[in-house]
């Protein structure tokens, strides 16, 4: 015989997503409770579409008593919560979870974020009527099913609910945070229980009060062993330690996690991303290895942490390392397993410009990883080619014989190396963006035109002395030029577009400059060298540094990575040592067993790997 179900809400201005909510739900429920605590929109005509069933509450910062009170008016054998931004996913068969006649049933609720990303938690939402279970809590409201006098039997549902409250639109429109605030500290004062306490940790981890939830989440710790939030718990104070730059405590916390949980995947996640923070770079891929091995799973499930954001994570983490060949593999990987996925795609086109790809093998790549089925699509495509100044947006606007803003149209002028076309069109621009600055100072270098200069100046927010500067360095006006460090900074990202746009000569006389003004700037300009597979050049460059400044950690840490990429195996070993003697920190370390590694000197390794595990206790977790 089948249960009877009803389904109890407590809404409040939901005109937007009621009706989506209800209309999920309306044929597999028996009855509909609607307790409407002040709406002033369209909510109440929208529920009594569905039901008449539909009260009225003054609202009193007490989500408990709200949900208490719809409870009064169910007169069905089992009670269904859901909230008005939720909705039951297509094909759910209550009659099936509750077959089992449990009290009380978790379900999985998928939370809908930011670039169509999930995580999934489960928590209780459907429970028998009638039996003593209600709700606790004013935020955070929970049923009361550990209340510690009655033994209440516990199911799993297979239903599965759908949540849109954690995008980023619904979460500006609903301001909970600021919000919870008062009424979690108020719930605080009154019951510190481990849930309130990890609860007020949350609250404060989502303002970005890390050292309050860490005060918090450290509280609720000794209270928790036996929670099943604890897994979450562990892995926000480890990631709040790790914001506060705390992250040897960062670590410690989370080692012992992942011996206590080996399955739960956002852990190891979140390990991975610190020990990455911490230049652990072995270790952080060998999490995020596991973590695609064990797939999305655990108490708290973030989709895509044992998927594509760990091949996302390890592109970030090759590139670091100036492994470019293997990042490309990994973001690629990341492109196969989720189509159009927008920051996948940026990291996809920088790298091509870093392996000095063709533009044919470029659009080939784009072809097969992306897919344009709507305007939606190369409007996204576009707009990222514009972000990251890619030189192919200018193929793509003629292509598809696109009209945007002049100073879209302009920006990609320049980097389709159309340089007067751009200069004409940007002359036509009264109102220029500030966002456009630095384009108009790199098209000014590469023509030797400083007619803009004063509206670059605006623009860039650069002093008199800073523009002088740039006058004398573009006219090639010998003596002395005199770099401010925000200055230093702009420079250097124009060499950087130099080298993509193979503007070689202009390039070379730009360094030359920026080393006349100032030669320790030379190390920084290696770097950008070397990112675009510029080794020869950035070694001559940094061995001039050397010679100079032979403590340089800064000069001697990239010698010896551009010596070992480069198999120049004799002078890594040199420049290794003599970083080892300067800088005790682990990625030093690290940087020496990659040396034996390479060389296969077993003993080395070995003898190595010892010293490390005395001195850094929180490395090889997963080795």
């Amino acid at each position: 015989m089948n249960k009877t179900i009803s389904l109890c809400m407590i809404v409040k201005d939901e005109e937007q997503v009621l009706g989506r909510c209800l209309e999920s739900a309306k044929d597999i429920v028996h009855e509909i409770i609607i307790l409407d605590t002040g709406s002033t929109d369209n909510t109440i005509e929208i529920a009594r579409k569905y039901t008449d069933n539909v009260y009225f509450y003054k609202w009193t910062n007490d989500f408990a008593a709200a949900r208490n009170e719809s409870l009064k008016h169910a007169t069905s054998d089992f009670v269904l919560i859901l909230d008005a931004d939720e909705f039951l996913e297509e094909g759910c068969d209550l009659q099936q979870d509750v077959l089992s006649n449990c009290d009380y049933y978790l379900c999985h609720i998928k939370n809908q974020i930011s670039y169509e990303r999930s995580f999934t938690f489960n928590a209780v939402r459907l429970f028998k009527n009638h039996i003593s279970l209600k709700y606790e809590n004013r935020l955070h409201e929970h049923i009361n099913v550990m209340n510690g006098t009655i033994q209440y039997k516990m199911g799993q549902a297979k239903m599965l609910i759908n949540h849109v409250g954690y995008t980023d639109q619904r979460m500006i429109e609903k301001d909970k945070h600021n919000r919870n605030l008062p009424l979690m500290q108020l719930e605080v004062a009154e019951n510190p229980s481990a849930y309130n306490l990890f609860n007020m940790g949350k609250t404060y981890f989502a303002i970005q009060e890390y050292g309050k939830a860490i005060e918090y989440f450290r509280k609720a710790y000794p209270l928790s062993k036996d929670r099943i939030f604890l897994p979450e718990l562990l892995t926000k104070l480890a990631y709040a330690l790790a914001e506060m730059k705390r992250l040897e405590d960062a670590l410690s916390v989370l080692t012992d996690g992942v011996m206590m949980f080996p399955k739960e995947t956002e852990m190891i996640y979140i390990l991975g991303m610190i020990y990455q923070k911490a230049e652990y770079y072995r270790d952080a891929e060998a999490c995020f290895r596991k973590c695609i091995e064990l797939g999305d799973q655990g108490s708290l499930i973030t989709e895509g942490s044992g998927g594509y954001m760990s091949h996302m994570r390890l592109s970030e983490l090759y590139e670091e390392t100036g492994q470019l060949e293997d990042s490309y593999r990994e973001v690629s990987s990341v492109l196969s397993l989720k189509k159009n996925f927008a920051p996948a795609l940026q990291r996809y086109l920088n790298l091509t410009l870093k392996l000095n790809m063709s533009s044919e093998d470029i659009q080939n790549g784009i072809q097969q990883h992306y897919a344009l089925k709507s305007v939606d699509d190369l409007q996204q495509l576009l707009d990222i080619m514009y972000g990251v100044r890619n030189p192919l947006l200018e193929y793509y606007l003629t292509t598809y014989n696109i009209t945007v803003q002049p100073n879209v149209l302009a920006t990609s002028k320049i980097y389709g190396k159309k340089y007067r076309e751009a200069s004409r069109l940007w002359n036509e621009i009264e109102d220029k963006e500030n966002e456009n600055g630095q384009d108009l100072l790199l098209l000014s270098f590469v023509l030797g035109d400083t007619s803009n200069l004063m509206c670059i100046q605006s623009l860039l927010n650069l002093s008199n002395k800073e523009k002088l500067t740039l006058e004398r360095m573009i006219t090639g006006h010998n003596g002395k030029y005199s770099l401010t460090p925000a200055l230093e900074d702009l420079l250097l990202e124009i060499c950087r577009h130099m080298i993509i746009l193979q503007e070689f000569e202009q390039f070379q006389e730009l360094v030359g400059k920026l080393i006349e003004a100032k030669s320790e700037i030379q190390p920084k300009v290696s770097r950008v060298l070397s990112n675009y597979g510029f080794d020869e050049l950035a070694i001559d460059l940094l061995i001039e540094t050397f010679k100079k400044q032979s403590n340089n950690v800064y000069a001697i840490r990239l010698l010896g990575d551009l010596c070992l990429r480069n198999n120049y195996f004799e002078d890594t070993q040199l420049f290794y040592a003599k970083l080892l003697t300067l800088n005790s920190q682990y990625s030093s370390y690290e940087r020496s067993l990659n040396y034996f590694e390479k060389i296969n000197d077993l003993a080395g390794m070995a003898a190595l790997e010892k010293e490390i595990a005395q001195r850094f206790p929180y490395t090889n977790v997963f080795h």
